[in-house]
């Protein structure tokens, strides 16, 4: 049986355009990054708020391009299956999602001018950079999207990166355990992307698309997926045999159901509108794997 999808109304088109569930890979890398910053030193609070503000304020507007570029290229349908769709179902002008696209990188700038006038104005070039990444991963003649390489950019970005900005606005450095903690992040960003490729995988074929999913196939895809996850566990535990974290880093094994949850449904079911749970716990690992490793991080500083 088909299953319809309905319209948002009100004030649902406008945060459905936000597409919510990806806005947890912005919020937890800067939680994160945050967390291994107070082991070196105090934390300014002001820096954190905005630094999460204007991440999630890039997500946002990050979407919105993806929004308005899938529906100029016709990717996005009536019956398209996601919580994308609202210029084709909910009727809102294509120029007005690219205006509130912009309008929240502006109030990023302004956001980041903040942060660079309190720490270093070098974060000026990492911040317009990555907000050039995030408009071309569905925007330009070439996007990022449609290549093998958006789940690499994706993680580096909103994995990584975030972690690194994170991290240098407290405490004026980049350290290589800073650097070591950031891959589960970059790995489980990039999961969030697999997971997206591997649903819309008959979709993006047939419009031309080369993601990863596609170029691998629907099976080696759930691999390629189950191995981010397994790699990022694993990492956990090499970093604590290495000392670098304390056994309380273990707290991440709590959200392992989670994961699990996601490559079961992706193996069990094939339609887009049956696997959209499995994305949903995808994201939600990325979500409690940082909030779970910042605080093992945080009890073990303080204990």
């Amino acid at each position: 049986m088909q299953q319809t999808i309905k319209a948002d109304t009100g004030w649902r088109i406008w945060w459905q355009l936000t597409r919510p569930h990806t806005l947890t890979a912005a919020f937890a890398p800067v939680f994160l990054g945050t967390m291994i910053a107070l082991t070196y030193e105090a934390i300014h609070f002001p820096l954190f708020i905005a630094m999460m503000i204007a991440s999630i304020l890039i997500q946002m507007a990050t979407n919105m391009f993806n929004e308005y570029y899938d529906f100029k290229r016709g990717l996005d349908t009536e019956k398209s299956v996601g919580i994308g769709g609202a210029i084709v179902r909910n009727g809102v002008k294509p120029k007005t999602v690219l205006n509130l696209a912009f309008l929240l990188y502006g109030i990023s700038v302004l956001i980041g001018i903040y942060i660079c006038l309190e720490t270093s104005w070098s974060l000026a070039v990492v911040g317009l950079v990555s907000m050039l990444i995030g408009y071309l991963y569905t925007g330009g003649p070439y996007p990022i999207a449609y290549t093998p390489f958006g789940e690499l950019v994706s993680g580096v970005v909103m994995g990584m990166l975030l972690i690194l900005i994170a991290f240098y606005i407290q405490t004026g450095t980049v350290t290589t355990e800073a650097i070591l903690l950031s891959v589960p992040s970059m790995l489980l960003v990039a999961a969030i992307m697999m997971a997206n490729n591997i649903r819309d995988l008959e979709g993006d074929k047939k419009s031309g698309r080369k993601t990863l999913a596609i170029l691998s196939g629907r099976s080696n895809a759930i691999t390629i997926l189950t191995m981010f996850f397994i790699v990022s566990y694993a990492w956990i535990i090499g970093l604590i045999l290495f000392g670098h974290l304390t056994a309380w880093a273990l707290l991440v094994f709590l959200s392992v159901p989670k994961p699990k949850t996601a490559i079961a449904v992706f193996k069990e079911h094939h339609q887009p509108l049956d696997v959209a749970p499995a994305m949903k716990e995808t994201a939600i690992t990325n979500t409690l794997f940082g909030l779970l490793l910042g605080t093992g991080i945080l009890i073990g500083h303080l204990f």
